[in-house]
């Protein structure tokens, strides 16, 4: 029988206060909200929520020491699978994965796992994170390139099968896209940075400012270094533009720019740190995925009047996770729904001042399965604005694959491999944004986590 207990709500900071600051929206469980939340828990025998996990958490194993109020076992079990519980309670799409088949949402509200597992993660921190155990060294080594979910997730699971792993981030510090994408308000960095610094107590290496490519290629990682196999996980961080007349004017943003100044560089703490933004009254955040609810509530926080969505589909169709969405609407961020930028105005300093907007209609639904969006002949507006953020997807930073001619590569500049994250280079395997384009946090480390497992096979097999 399906429980009857109220789903239990996320507290948050009020609306009209956290657009000022850049502090946490939510603020997390309490823990008897947190037990009361666990106990909602049926423990399935079949736990759909594990088949919806792409690193196959024991969630009802971790709940139900929630339940019973054992929150070191809690603790221990999620990271059987884990390393990044914490970011993975914040910024995963619960409501997609495991949330999306719990069996109480069929009739009613899933269990809160997102939740819980911050709420664990959290409490473990507050307490002192415990030494893991000495590992036993294989004396094989492996280079991760690049330091974000998917690198971090495979450096994590080879460390702890005795691997002597060094990462190398091209930035000058580790956790990629969660720490140069993800806004201090939704993600703080000083929680990455504790799952970071996790993941170096294993024993895994850290070689920032490393960009492999211009500093180091593959081969002379392999043949000067000594490394025996290799995973590239060095994600989606290069903008697409629309390529619009006038895009070339001031105050027109790629949206990883204004984000990595705003969140890596702290932009918005200037002159305390010299990285300075500028934005205008009116700022408009073309696309409707998280990155743009992010950009487009980062604005306010900087200081815009106005901060707008401008999303060529409508309400229904938007990609953004439904929290971000509710979160951004609560804070006064406003939907130019049905509409696309077809030309950027701007003035005779070179900066932009407004643009001319193609209304749309939907049509039949296309490959994606949402509804196509047709232009209306002749119906085009002009909307003032001082600022514009373009979020309309990443590639793939082609700086390592150029300098690696014999990786095969897809149309879209994406590394191939096979099912099990092996490359065209037998010793070299690939996961995440840069394999399938950008996606989600979870599902990068997904990719680590089996390309983990490809790469211990491959070094078993070839000692042999």
């Amino acid at each position: 029988m399906a429980s009857k207990a109220p789903r239990h709500a996320m507290p948050t900071q009020d609306a009209a206060a956290r657009i000022r600051n850049f502090n946490e929206v939510a603020l997390g469980y309490d823990h008897e909200t947190a037990v009361a939340e666990a106990q909602r828990c049926l423990n399935c025998k079949n736990p759909r929520c594990v088949t919806g996990c792409p690193v196959a958490v024991d969630i009802p194993g971790f709940i139900e020491a929630v339940a019973k109020d054992d929150l070191s076992l809690a603790a221990e079990r999620l990271k059987k699978k884990t390393s990044l519980p914490a970011v993975c309670g914040r910024v995963c799409p619960q409501e997609n994965q495991c949330e999306g088949v719990c069996v109480l949402g069929i009739k009613g509200e899933p269990v809160a796992i997102g939740r819980l597992e911050r709420y664990v993660a959290d409490w473990e921190a507050d307490q002192g994170t415990p030494a893991p155990e000495p590992i036993q060294t294989n004396g094989h080594k492996v280079a991760i390139i690049g330091a974000g979910p998917a690198g971090l997730a495979c450096a994590g699971d080879l460390a702890k099968m005795g691997y002597e792993v060094t990462v190398f981030e091209a930035l000058h510090t580790p956790g990629g896209v969660l720490m140069y994408g993800i806004p201090e308000f939704r993600l703080p960095k000083a929680v990455v940075q504790r799952e970071v610094d996790y993941i170096r107590s294993l024993g895994v290496r850290f070689e920032v400012n490393s960009i492999v490519g211009k500093l180091y290629s593959i081969d002379e990682l392999r043949d000067n270094m000594g490394f025996e196999a290799f995973f590239i996980g060095t994600g989606a961080g290069l903008p697409h533009f629309m390529h619009l007349p006038g895009e070339n004017y001031n105050g027109i943003f790629a949206a990883n720019e204004f984000l990595t100044r705003s969140n890596l560089m702290k932009a918005y703490d200037y002159p305390n740190h010299a990285t300075p933004i500028k934005i205008g009254r009116r700022v408009a955040v073309i696309g409707g995925g998280n990155v743009a609810m992010d950009a487009a509530r980062t604005a306010l926080r900087l200081g815009a009047e106005k901060s707008y969505i401008v999303y060529r589909r409508s309400k229904e169709e938007l990609p953004a996770r439904k929290e971000e969405l509710e979160h951004a609407l609560e804070e006064g961020v406003e939907l130019v729904l049905l509409s696309s930028p077809i030309e950027y105005l701007g003035n005779e300093d070179d900066v932009v001042t407004g643009m001319k907007l193609q209304k749309y209609e939907l049509g039949e639904p296309d490959e994606s399965g949402r509804r196509r969006p047709v232009p209306i002949e002749g119906d085009v507006t002009e909307m003032p604005i001082d600022t514009v953020v373009v979020a309309i997807g990443q590639g793939p930073n082609p700086i390592l694959t150029d300098n690696t001619p014999a990786l095969e590569l897809t149309k879209r500049g994406l590394i191939v491999t096979d099912d099990t994250a092996q490359t065209s280079l037998e010793d070299v395997y690939a996961g995440g944004d840069v394999v399938t384009g950008a996606a989600t946090v979870i599902k990068a480390m997904g990719a680590g986590k089996d390309a983990a497992f490809a790469i211990d096979k491959y070094l078993k097999n070839k000692a042999e």
